[in-house]
């Protein structure tokens, strides 16, 4: 089995709760994408348009949140990169292609996986490719609902 990395950016804990889960459940390691300013409540008030996340997502092609957290530790160790995010617009958040462009991704397969209140993926794989030159993007699943440490394996798997 190739070594997969879970890298996830969370808003709430929601994402988080299922990217850890999806890790261990395949013995993955974990990287967690924390934003440089960390999102306020006010910030992730998609209703208001002058919220931070709102005008982020009203700029997709330029915005780029900075990165907090350390850099992944050897990123060429890995074949396989789960990426799991919450949808955002019916997309991934631009943090996630900050993430994806600090890396020479070419050649790795960049696996999409999400949570969302109400959308399906949207447009991620579209928005992400750009952002990861010569990598393989490609949906994975929405882990809304997604329980179990065996469900989870089971999904996991279909991707390494």
């Amino acid at each position: 089995m190739s070594k997969v990395l879970v890298a996830y950016y969370s808003a709430s804990g929601k994402t988080r709760e299922a990217a850890t889960s999806l890790a261990k459940s395949i013995g993955a390691d974990v990287y967690e994408i924390v934003p440089e300013v960390p999102y306020t409540n006010e910030d992730l008030d998609w209703r208001n348009e002058k919220s931070r996340s709102s005008v982020e997502m009203k700029d997709k092609a330029n915005s780029r949140p900075a990165i907090g957290s350390e850099p992944v530790d050897d990123i060429g160790q890995y074949d396989t990169i789960f990426v799991t995010y919450p949808i955002w617009w019916y997309t991934a958040p631009t943090i996630v292609n900050t993430f994806l462009e600090s890396y020479d991704l070419s050649g790795k397969n960049i696996v999409l996986f999400a949570t969302s209140g109400s959308t399906g993926f949207g447009s991620s794989v579209e928005d992400l490719q750009g952002s990861a030159a010569g990598a393989h993007i490609k949906e994975g699943a929405m882990l809304n609902g997604v329980s179990s440490e065996e469900e989870f394996k089971k999904i996991a798997e279909k991707f390494i």
